[in-house]
């Protein structure tokens, strides 16, 4: 038996960082980019290195600089992971499975650490793979907690739902993370958009601005739960973007969708310091008539370009400053 699963790369368009704070965020896939994750059947449960994992160098500097770009981990600490967390779903559940071994390869051409969701991708593709494999079902709106929960349980990492849930649903979402709801159910709302209500769409990135996401988040849970009144009252400011945000997708009002993105990031300048690597990012973008917003957290960016001629000032902008640029298809 052999399975194949994938999961893509995400831009958060609205309301992001608030999914991990009872917020409110709209998001969507970007299929450009994926992790896919391989199981076949083996006599013993064996995890096969990707690239990614390499542990062999030129030097101490070529290390260090394979550090400073991909972090410490590749992908197995979160494969092993997320293992773990489906099989004591599997056990708390008394949910049966066949008695068999696997071996586990995984790929992924997911930009690293530039916010684009690729350790959630390798999480979520993982699970997928393994029920397939384990002719077993997860109810679908409990699957992308179960996915945070490989992160923040398992690994320690502060992050939201959000990143999971479009790579379980696909397509376009509006997440409605409520508290009384998510504590009572363990889930948010989730509300599927017809990606045809979106405006056209680009994502632009610089490989050199990787950094972990955990640097930026567990700075900002600490400042939330010491009560920090910018950081609440900015919160509430995302979920109320997001919620506007689905309105002016819904009412046709592009314009406006593409103003609330722009108002997400300078919110965000506020309460978290910008460097400026990002701030050119951002103002290349805009400079063009673009409008601009991190996908998630920092590294990435994400906006709406309205027509080709826009589209190719944005391609010279970013490559003057050593960016990527793509449009975003459904």
């Amino acid at each position: 038996m052999i399975v194949q699963k994938q999961a893509y790369a995400r831009a958060g368009l609205a309301g992001n960082p608030s999914d991990g704070y009872f917020g409110k965020t709209v998001s969507c896939l970007i299929k450009s980019f994926r992790a896919e994750v391989t199981l076949f059947d083996s006599p013993e449960l064996k995890i096969e290195p990707n690239r990614r994992d390499h542990a062999t160098f030129k030097s101490m500097a070529d290390l260090v600089e394979d550090i400073r770009f991909s972090g410490y981990y590749g992908g197995i600490r979160l494969i092993k992971a997320a293992i773990k967390k489906f099989y004591e779903y599997l056990i708390s559940h008394d949910v049966p499975y066949p008695d068999r071994n696997f071996t586990l390869r995984y790929d992924s051409d997911i930009p690293l650490r530039v916010g684009l969701a690729g350790s959630s991708a390798i999480i979520t593709a993982t699970l997928s793979a393994l029920m397939e494999f384990y002719e077993v079902q997860i109810p679908k709106p409990f699957l992308p907690t179960l996915a945070l929960r490989v992160e923040t349980q398992e690994l320690g990492i502060s992050a939201g739902l959000q990143d999971r849930v479009i790579q379980v649903y696909g397509g376009c979402v509006y997440m409605d993370f409520d508290r009384d709801h998510l504590e009572e159910f363990q889930y948010g709302r989730y509300e599927e958009i017809d990606p045809a209500l979106l405006p056209p769409l680009y994502v632009a990135y610089r490989d050199a601005l990787s950094e972990g996401t955990e640097v930026v988040h567990n700075d900002l849970r600490e400042r939330w739960e010491k009560g920090d009144p910018k950081v609440r009252q900015a919160m509430l400011r995302f979920a109320g973007i997001a919620e506007e945000y689905y309105h002016a997708l819904r009412a046709h009002d592009l314009r406006r969708a593409s103003g609330l993105m722009n108002q997400n990031f300078d919110v965000r300048a506020g309460i978290i310091p910008i460097s400026q690597a990002n701030w050119d990012l951002i103002n290349a973008a805009r400079n063009v008539g673009a409008s601009a917003k991190f996908c998630g957290s920092g590294g990435a960016i994400v906006g709406v370009y309205w027509d080709q001629s826009i589209y190719a000032d944005l391609e010279r902008a970013m490559s003057e400053i050593g960016a990527k640029v793509l449009k975003i298809e459904f």
